[in-house]
């Protein structure tokens, strides 16, 4: 009898740890989740270097932040250009995050990796940048520029430990 009972903890045992190891596997899943998108419609009835968003621009930028407001958001990424942040200063206001600035000369380097590991961003770049940062995170040459009338793309980056898969919504 001692003999049965003694088998019975073991195997007890034995099947709590295998169910720990389960359990321990299933939370060392880390998503990282990029939401990419252009800035806004820029004003370009000015001759300023640096123009803001128009009228429409101004509004699309509030929409992206309805379109946002059930997305939680640990970070807002923008280019240091007036209309980049004029898009991401709604949803950033939003969220009561501030809006950082990232180098599009320099996309997707160690230390924003290590800043965005586990987290989800929201990043405004620009109709070149926003295709070319989704094409760094990639690995590959896969998407080309927004066409320049183009404001209303989205690209949705998810990385699942290693596994990296990109949608892509329209907001024309």
């Amino acid at each position: 009898m001692k003999k049965i009972f003694f088998l019975l903890a073991l195997i007890t045992v034995v099947v709590s740890c295998k169910s720990d190891k389960k359990e321990e596997s299933k939370t060392n899943v880390e998503t990282t989740v990029y939401y990419l998108i252009r800035h806004a419609e820029k004003d370009r009835n000015t001759s300023v270097k640096d123009p803001g968003l128009t009228e429409k621009g101004l509004k699309r930028a509030e929409n992206w932040a309805n379109i946002f407001k059930d997305i939680p958001l640990d970070l807002v990424y923008s280019t240091n250009y007036k209309r980049t942040i004029e898009t991401a200063l709604p949803t950033a206001n939003s969220k009561d995050l501030k809006v950082k600035s990232y180098d599009p000369r320099n996309l997707y380097d160690q230390k924003f990796k290590k800043e965005t590991k586990g987290k989800t961003s929201l990043i405004v770049g620009h109709s070149n940048t926003t295709p070319a940062f989704v094409n760094t995170i990639l690995g590959e040459q896969k998407y080309d520029k927004i066409n320049d009338k183009d404001n209303g793309k989205l690209y949705i980056v998810s990385i699942v430990n290693d596994s990296i898969s990109v949608k892509i919504e329209n907001y024309n």
